[in-house]
């Protein structure tokens, strides 16, 4: 191994040891199941914007947006930042702050699954029971994406065995998470959204000095057919294009409708300490977000100058364009002591991204299992210490099973990511948004419009998007469009009990007077 590579690995060890001593104080902070799983509601402003934005944008950022831009231009990964940053922007307006106040109402309920069965007065606890199970069948094969990222990273670099460089990062996330619970989770989000945003714009910085300048870059981008073009994509092998038209646009900025069924993302407004820093909560957020997609596909627009020219190679299909931020990184550390270190801080950024949402995804998913389906649905009797130790072991489970999931070395980060979103877009965010906003929503249609979303996205998915033509479009759309549908309807036509409609409208007007204040 050369010098510059151990001086590479040296940074990222550091990195990941730095993160586990931070869930080792954490862990000091949990004196409930409360604290563990939500921080005890105690999060400042900054720490709820950045950790929210971390664990939301994953290996993604760094890995699925450039790799998409590398190689199919503006249209696509444009398209997708857009609706990303839409939806960003409109959740933060609209949700956040509502949801704080209204969980906090709802039995000061700390989990997604809580507040649906307090929200509905679903004292049998199927709601709950249902929207654990969802939990469960989408978190894993996201955190499979991000075990996926993390076993592509070392072996792009160092060339360790793609499987064992997977599990050995799983094992790391997991410590520092079953540790240190949801405050260590946000509190190496915080820095892990800093290491990110300076990996970003080192990266650019080299990338645009190793390829001659901006105006290679552009000269690049503009000499290849619609590369630069939002209504076409470029097509990498013949050299041609596709249009890119009305129908995948509207598909791609159907991203944006996924936020507002995230558990990961919703976790981080309830446990924000003052619902009226949500303002300054948001602003950090937006901001940061909108410029961090816009550098990463920056970043696949410079990967793509420097492979015409020679400098890292070409890399064709998905896979390996997923990989153009380690070739870069890979080439500046070749430039001595400081560029090794550079390109180091680089990849822990690549990790960053990956354990930043991983962590929040094994907690979420841990706390419905334990929480919801154990003690909530089956009505087993656990106190807090057991709750803890429950929620740890199906913490090692759920890594298990992601790791089997993504055992094959070129699954793409981008299609994983793509259809757990879709997941808890069509199964929460229609539910969460008629539960914060509706007064006549009950729990007979947020039941049916679960079951309808989740089912949706499988049958679009593996039935009918194989067919093409209108078929084709992001399996969230329909899903999420036919699951609000049946909500509303079932909502109207199957009456619940009339105490309990009138308990939560009276609850709900509750909330919003206190929104007033």
């Amino acid at each position: 191994m050369t010098s510059n590579l151990i001086i590479m690995l040296i940074t990222i060890i550091a990195y990941m040891v730095m993160m586990v001593v931070i869930g080792i104080v954490c862990s000091k902070k949990n004196e409930n199941v409360g604290d563990f799983y939500l921080g005890g509601r105690k999060l400042g402003p900054i720490v709820t914007a950045m950790s929210a934005e971390a664990s939301d944008m994953s290996s993604w950022l760094l890995m699925g947006l450039p790799g998409v831009a590398y190689l199919t231009g503006c249209a696509e990964a444009g398209w997708t930042a857009i609706g990303l940053a839409i939806g960003t922007y409109v959740n933060w307006l609209i949700v956040a702050k509502r949801l704080r106040v209204y969980t906090q109402k709802c039995g000061n309920a700390i989990t997604i699954p809580d507040f649906f069965a307090n929200r509905y007065r679903d004292k049998k606890n199927i709601l709950m029971g249902i929207a654990a199970i969802i939990i469960l069948v989408f978190f894993v094969p996201y955190t499979a994406s991000g075990f996926a990222a993390c076993g592509k990273l070392f072996s792009t670099l160092f060339g360790i065995d793609y499987h064992i460089a997977m599990i050995v990062s799983a094992i790391i996330i997991v410590v520092y998470t079953s540790i240190g619970g949801f405050l260590a989770a946000s509190t190496t989000d915080l820095i892990q959204s800093i290491v990110m945003t300076l990996a970003l714009i080192i990266l650019v910085f080299f990338g645009v000095s190793a390829a001659g300048g901006m105006g290679n870059v552009m000269d690049n981008a503009e000499g290849l057919k619609d590369y630069l073009s939002f209504t076409a994509l470029h097509n990498p092998e013949g050299g041609e294009s596709t249009t890119y038209g009305a129908l995948p646009i509207a598909s791609t900025l159907a991203w944006g409708l996924g936020y507002f069924g995230m558990p990961h993302i919703l976790l981080r407004f309830m446990a924000i300490e003052d619902k009226n820093k949500v303002k300054v909560s948001r602003r950090i957020a937006s901001i940061w977000v909108v410029i961090s997609m816009g550098v990463a596909i920056f970043i696949g627009m410079i990967g793509n100058t420097l492979s015409a020219q020679g400098t890292i190679g070409k890399l064709v299909g998905s896979s390996e364009a997923e990989t153009v931020v380690m070739k870069m990184a890979t080439f500046m550390s070749e430039y001595g002591v400081l560029a090794a270190i550079a390109a180091g801080l680089i990849f822990a950024g690549i990790l960053a991204c990956t354990m930043s949402t991983s962590d929040s995804q094994l907690l979420a998913a841990s706390s419905s299992m334990s929480e919801n389906l154990l003690k909530g649905m089956f009505k087993v009797k656990m106190n807090d210490k057991q709750s803890m130790l429950c929620a740890r072991l199906v913490l090692i489970v759920i890594s298990v099973l992601s790791v089997f999931i993504a055992w094959n070395p070129d699954s793409s980060v981008f299609r994983i990511v793509s259809f757990a979103w879709a997941g808890f877009g069509a199964t929460f965010a229609p539910v969460m948004l008629l539960a914060l906003f509706w007064k006549r929503s009950n729990k007979w249609g947020a039941l049916a419009g679960m079951v309808t979303g989740g089912v949706m996205v499988f049958v679009w998915k593996f039935v009918l998007a194989p067919m093409g033509g209108l078929w084709s479009i992001y399996e969230l759309l329909p899903a999420f469009v036919l699951a609000m549908i049946v909500n509303v309807a079932v909502s109207l036509l199957v009456k619940q009990d009339k105490g309990e409609m009138d308990d939560m409208a009276a609850e709900y007007d509750a909330v919003c007077a206190e929104l007033k204040n």
